[in-house]
């Protein structure tokens, strides 16, 4: 039976290019994991391994991976420490990657670059992982680079995230005079010489120049994790100070229960620092015992009040976190939280209601496997061949059924149309697709039946363009490509009360509904609300289900150009209804004829996505970006100066944004960054409304005449 109280289950998460990957990589060197190091640059990181990752230099798609590490001084060589580490992607339009493996975590460490700060990528990440409740180390990297500055990245931490930062670690020297840390529990300092080996430092006494800033930090460091423990407080406050042993468990409580994140600083390229971060996984990230039990939820999503509590010899309770297909079949990522599974094992399938057989479970290491005949509570691992699962399924006893708290994905703001060359390639661009959007639960697909084109859609041009990239390469289908759609939405901007009457009359029974109504508009984010206030029967209270369902099933269709219709209330008032011609499906028929009626006399308006910008560029060249991004419809929230330059920040609308990284690398010279993320839904003004909707009658008309 393995030792849970040794398991920590990781993520590394952080903005694009603040060293994530490189940061695994050193992890699983220093772990013994692997024996050479693969740099991003250079296409050979061990957790990149798909031809588009390598190719870019970014992180498309999670990898898990597992190693161990016998902690501080060997101790614990005989039965070390078992980390299962999930490498993120960084980059926003795979931010469904981040949010899904901090669902199955129990701790994570955020990168920050240490002269990029908090980025904006950061921001996201860092509010899912408030949202997943998950325990978290900060490490400040990249610290040998011109403009780091570990301490204006921790006042960031605080100011930008809101979050405690505590500093356990000062750096000794900075940029390219970056040696080693100071360590301020132990009152030691590191230093690592230039062979880029991380097993060659020296424990040495701190430096004369940072003693009183150590001791400074320190105090702040002990005065924080003693609040942690009454007992120990009150000691303290007596004037005596606690040892080491009591100050870890207290800043252990802490951490875990999200009261601040021990934050750390190095440099994983120059292989500075990574050890201190590796022994503060054990020391203060928890064990899947640690954490809060996973919520139970009933068939509509409610929390029935039983948690799947970690436990091995407890029913079987697995969450599907992620689907990938390789050339041995479909891959189930699953995190098990209570019971175990077995080799050749029955298990249901909670959402399907079907049950699977486990033919092969497998141990990842990034694209390698170690085949394996049972896991248990607190594993990550992957299952070979199951056939309807999907991402965010429960797996779990059939004997003893129970569902976990389903995961939920953003909407996709883009869409772009694809069609196969000719049938054999049709054939294998649907068997393709199929297993794309089962991997992938941030990206849809819809078939256009009369045009006979399929819809790509995702969360940002990068996010479709490597889709294709990926149809093309991987999966060898030669496919035509539209441009980029934008998903735009509609509302309305006035309450209208109106009447419909449905009557058809054929021989025998007839059909009859009549139905009086107000629909108006709600505040952006409502949704689609309804309400009946029919009183003394009218309308039976049978049918009113009927009603809400035939508006529901309109929404999807705006009156203007078609777009699904958004934030706007339906409250049904009176009615009619005959007592041999009334039935639900006439019911139905009359409210999806009232939305007709009635929703082009609501004042109805095209609304358009509008995208969160971090533009970084440099100084010299502010002017030229924002007179940009205002021709853009940009509209600038500020800027703040950074060591390399200048950090824009703006929302502008997605339409005028394609293809904006080439423009930004023109008129920068190559040195110009940004990243963007949807913001929130806004009104079209009226000549692009006007442009939108006469776009919609024309690929109306060319519909009509195919």
């Amino acid at each position: 039976m393995t030792d849970l109280s040794k398991y920590r289950n990781i993520g590394i998460f952080a903005h694009v290019d603040a060293g994530k990957t490189t940061t695994t990589e050193r992890i699983l060197k220093l772990t013994g994991k692997i024996h050479k190091l693969g740099e991003v640059h250079d296409g050979a990181a061990t957790t990149d391994f798909m031809e588009q990752e390598q190719e870019r230099g970014i992180t498309i798609q999670s990898a898990a991976t597992t190693c161990f590490w016998p902690g501080k001084d060997q101790q614990w060589a005989k039965e070390p420490f078992r980390f299962n580490i999930i490498d993120t992607p960084g980059h926003v339009d795979f931010t469904v990657e981040v949010y899904r493996s901090l669902k199955v975590l129990d701790g994570g460490v955020g990168v920050f670059c240490g002269s990029g700060g908090v980025e904006p990528q950061s921001e996201t990440n860092w509010r899912y992982a408030n949202e997943s409740e998950v325990a978290r180390i900060i490490y400040v990297n990249k610290l040998d680079r011109i403009g780091a500055d570990f301490y204006r990245v921790v006042d960031q931490v605080k100011n930008v995230l809101g979050a405690k930062p505590l500093v356990m670690v000062l750096p000794i020297g900075t940029e390219s005079d970056f040696v080693g840390v100071v360590d301020l529990l132990e009152e030691k300092a590191y230093y690592w010489d230039d062979s880029g080996l991380p097993e060659n430092y020296e424990i040495k006494d701190i430096p004369d120049d940072l003693k009183d800033k150590a001791a400074q930090y320190r105090a702040e460091l002990i005065e924080t994790a003693v609040e942690q423990d009454d007992d120990v407080m009150e000691q303290y406050l007596e004037g005596n100070e606690p040892d080491v042993a009591t100050i870890k468990k207290c800043i252990r409580k802490g951490t875990i229960n999200l009261s601040f994140f021990p934050t750390y600083c190095g440099s994983a390229f120059k292989n500075k620092g990574v050890q201190n971060l590796l022994d503060a996984v054990v020391d203060y990230l928890p064990s899947p015992t640690e954490v809060e039990p996973q919520p139970e939820v009933d068939e509509e999503g409610n929390e029935t009040g039983n948690f799947a509590t970690v436990d091995p010899n407890g029913p079987l309770r697995a969450l599907a976190f992620k689907i990938m297909d390789d050339r041995f079949g479909a891959l189930t990522f699953t995190r098990i939280y209570s019971g175990k599974i077995n080799k050749g094992d029955t298990i249901l399938n909670s959402f399907t209601g079907k049950t699977e057989r486990v033919g092969r479970m497998v141990e990842m290491h990034a694209n390698d496997r170690n085949e394996i005949d049972s896991c248990q509570a607190g594993d990550i691992i992957a299952i070979v061949g199951l056939k309807n699962v999907q991402t965010g399924h429960t797996l779990c006893d059939e004997k003893n059924p129970a569902t976990l708290e389903p995961m939920v994905f953003p909407d996709p703001v883009i869409s772009m149309a694809v069609s196969a060359k000719d049938k054999a390639n049709a054939e294998k661009m649907s068997v393709a697709i199929g297993k794309m959007v089962a991997e992938d639960p941030s990206f849809r697909v819809e078939s256009d039946e009369e045009t006979g084109e399929t819809i790509l859609k995702g969360m940002g041009e990068l996010h479709l363009d490597i889709k294709v990239d990926i149809l093309k390469r991987t999966h060898k289908v030669e496919v035509e490509v539209g441009a980029p759609q934008v998903a735009y939405r509609e509302t309305i901007t006035k309450p209208v009360s109106d009447s419909y009457t449905h009557k058809k009359q054929s021989g025998g029974s007839g059909q009859f509904a009549k139905i009086d109504y107000t629909i108006e508009p709600l505040q952006p984010g409502d949704g689609f609300v309804f309400e009946s206030s029919v009183v003394g029967g009218n309308v039976p209270k049978e049918y009113i289900p009927a009603v809400e369902k035939g508006f529901k099933n309109s929404i999807e269709k705006g009156p203007l150009a078609g777009y699904p219709c958004l934030d706007f209330k339906v409250t049904l008032t009176d009615g009619g209804f005959h007592a041999v011609d009334s039935s639900a499906v006439a019911f139905e028929i009359a409210s999806k004829a009232a939305y007709r009626q009635t929703m082009p006399k609501a004042g109805p308006q095209i609304l358009e996505p509008i995208m969160k910008l971090d533009v970084f560029i440099p100084e010299e060249k502010v002017g030229d970006v924002i007179g940009d991004l205002n021709r853009r419809r940009g509209m600038i929230q500020g800027q703040e100066p950074t060591p390399t330059g200048v950090r824009v920040k703006a929302e502008a609308p997605l339409s005028e944004m394609f293809g904006y990284i080439g423009d930004l690398r023109t008129m920068t010279s190559g040195r110009g960054q940004f990243s963007m993320e949807f913001s929130h839904y806004a009104a079209c003004p009226k000549n692009i409304a006007d442009d939108v909707i006469a776009a919609a009658k024309k690929r109306e008309e060319e519909r009509q005449k195919k």
